[in-house]
């Protein structure tokens, strides 16, 4: 039961603090050691196809071993100092890794830039969330491309990373974040990542296959307790969940484009090369402002209920 303190702990401190700009973020030193090592591989390793997948599947290897072996170090020394210690450090751990806070907070900024009326400033707002160029975005593209985002990351940026937490710690919750990294990071199909990041991209597709799926089904519970469409969540959820290149990124978008009766997804541009892209939802009505906050509202009560209901069961299991 002692596990659980931590979690509870951090999931709180992550919805009070969020992610101080002023605090050095452990994703951030593990996005430079992508970096570091996607150069030193490529030195390495040929400039050939094979040669540029096994530089990758070095990369990766080498990440999620330091992303979680520093962790688990960092853990056991406190451990030897004091519980308490341990406790305190792990709880700040599990703080910075969930994303509840910082992903409605960094949302809500592109409501307020919308909101004003000036398309440069709500470009660029959305620009610091999503991959895709939004130098061509109108109004709409913007407030769609955040509700998306939200959507998406509410698997990728909280539920997952609780469930990895639940089975392992702050350890293993670091090490799904280095997946997830590195992903973002390398997982492109056109050159030059395209072979290098074929590895970090199956993994990333690996690791999230069943959280988003379980996302998803606990996302249409916080939909029928906020009174949104849930019939028709299910079935935009059952028709659309795999128009996407990804296996996993359509499960909880397409959950929150039919509880809000909106079309996401369709084609986008990334690094300036169009992507064509199959819609998910239907245009059932044009899409406005407040309907980031309500993707907000559907993401956080997701990230509470699934704290409920995977503490539930891990308390459950350590009782029996």
């Amino acid at each position: 039961m002692y596990a659980l303190i931590p979690l509870l702990l951090g999931f709180i401190l992550d919805l009070i603090i969020g992610d101080p700009h002023s605090i050095p973020h452990p994703v951030v030193l593990i996005g430079k050691l992508i970096s570091f090592l996607e150069k030193a591989m490529r030195k390495i390793f040929p400039k050939t196809v094979r040669g540029e997948n096994i530089a990758g599947l070095f990369i990766w290897l080498l990440t999620v071993s330091v992303s979680f072996l520093v962790p688990f170090g960092i853990l056991f020394l406190a451990g030897r100092v004091s519980p308490y210690l341990s406790l305190i450090i792990e709880s700040l751990m599990i703080a910075q890794i969930l994303a509840t806070k910082s992903l409605k907070d960094e949302s809500m900024k592109v409501s307020d830039a919308v909101k004003t009326g000036d398309i440069e400033l709500s470009r660029k707002a959305v620009s610091m969330i999503v991959g895709r160029d939004t130098a061509e975005l109108d109004f709409s593209a913007v407030t769609r491309a955040a509700c998306e985002t939200v959507a998406e990351n509410t698997s990728d940026g909280v539920i997952a990373p609780l469930l990895f937490i639940i089975l392992g710690g702050a350890p293993l919750g670091f090490l799904y974040k280095a997946v997830n990294t590195m992903d973002s990071m390398l997982g492109y199909t056109e050159m030059p990542y395209k072979n290098v990041g074929l590895v970090p991209a199956k993994m990333d597709d690996f690791f999230n296959y069943l959280p988003a799926r379980i996302s998803a089904l606990v996302m249409l519970l916080s939909g029928a307790l906020l009174k949104k469409d849930v019939k028709n969540g299910w079935k935009i959820f059952v028709r659309d969940r795999y128009n996407h290149a990804s296996p996993n990124s359509a499960q909880t978008e397409s959950v929150m484009a039919g509880l809000l009766n909106l079309r996401f997804a369709g084609d986008a541009y990334y690094h300036g090369v169009l992507h064509k892209k199959k819609y998910i939802g239907d245009n059932n009505r044009e899409i406005e402002v407040e309907d980031i906050e309500r993707s907000c509202s559907i993401m956080q009560l997701t990230a509470l209920l699934s704290l409920l209901i995977f503490g539930g069961i891990k308390a459950l299991i350590l009782l029996l």
